[in-house]
């Protein structure tokens, strides 16, 4: 099995399946930072659900070439490509964190091939008409990316030596948001399973560059490039109540946008319980 796929632009991503090897083809977008390697369920669930799992490492993470200046649109393109690449027509799409908004972003730009999208504890586009975009995020968070916003320049420089420091120990990443997560989170991230996944995927996401995070900043904070009412396929929005890194008010935000969305909040979820209602949330992407 091939384990990466040249874009038509020359550019090489790099890919990641698992699962059943016939089974149906949905696309895991990973966080922020994050790659192809982030948390999924064992491939043994995967298969028993006849799920086919692909990821693949957005340009500048891992073992994908950097596409500078790229917006939250510019993922169609790259998910196309990889669909066309392992012979698949029609497929469900589920990004969580600072993926969210790429899957809602192939769910808008490609309704001929994606059959249902999943946003998990995402973000809706900054400067969204009735949302106060800060409101709930931690401060960290917040001032990361008002930078982003503000100063890209120096948004880009403060993001690469905490990259250089994660890349050297990934549990520093998990050390710095320590302070933000709650009990449930802080019970989840010391799962010694889901622990592991988080270290390798970090690691992974920031093992040639920093890139890939900076310009995951840049595309959530700017023009996504597509409006979320134009979604017409069903999409499950998922938040937890408690997330601090993207408030659950975006994706209620979303909800009220997007024609055919479920909108599914957990009132004592965080930011991580994501990672635990993957497999529900690939259910009901596999049951159209």
């Amino acid at each position: 099995m091939h384990d990466h796929v040249r874009t038509a632009d020359g550019r090489r991503l790099r890919i990641e399946i698992s699962g059943h090897p016939r089974g149906r083809p949905v696309f895991l977008l990973h966080g922020t930072p994050g790659s192809r390697v982030g948390p999924r369920p064992r491939s043994l669930f995967l298969y028993q659900r006849g799920a086919r799992l692909i990821s693949y490492d957005r340009p500048g993470y891992g073992g994908s070439d950097r596409r500078p200046g790229r917006r939250v649109a510019d993922v169609a393109d790259d998910v196309v490509q990889v669909a066309d690449a392992l012979e698949l027509d029609r497929f469900a799409v589920a990004g969580r964190s600072g993926g969210a908004p790429h899957a809602l972003a192939c769910a808008a730009l490609l309704p001929g091939r994606v059959t249902r999208a999943a946003a998990m504890v995402g973000l809706a586009p900054h400067g969204a008409p009735g949302l106060n975009w800060f409101a709930g995020m931690a401060p960290s968070n917040v001032s990361e990316f008002r930078t982003a916003v503000a100063d890209p320049e120096r948004f880009a420089a403060g993001i690469i030596p905490r990259s250089a420091r994660i890349r050297e120990n990934p549990a520093r990443l998990l050390e710095e948001l320590r302070g933000d997560l709650t009990a449930d989170d802080r019970l989840i991230v010391s799962d010694n399973t889901v622990r592991s996944m988080l270290l390798r995927t970090y690691r992974e996401a920031l093992r040639k560059s920093a890139y890939g995070w900076i310009d995951d900043g840049l595309a959530i904070t700017g023009p996504w490039g597509f409006d979320p009412a134009s979604i017409r396929v069903p999409v499950l929005l998922w938040h937890g109540q408690q997330d601090v890194f993207s408030p659950a008010s975006h994706s209620a935000w979303l909800a009220e946008r997007i024609p055919r969305a479920t909108a599914v909040l957990e009132p004592t979820a965080a930011h991580f319980a994501a990672l635990r209602a993957l497999p529900q949330v690939l259910d009901w992407l596999l049951a159209d």
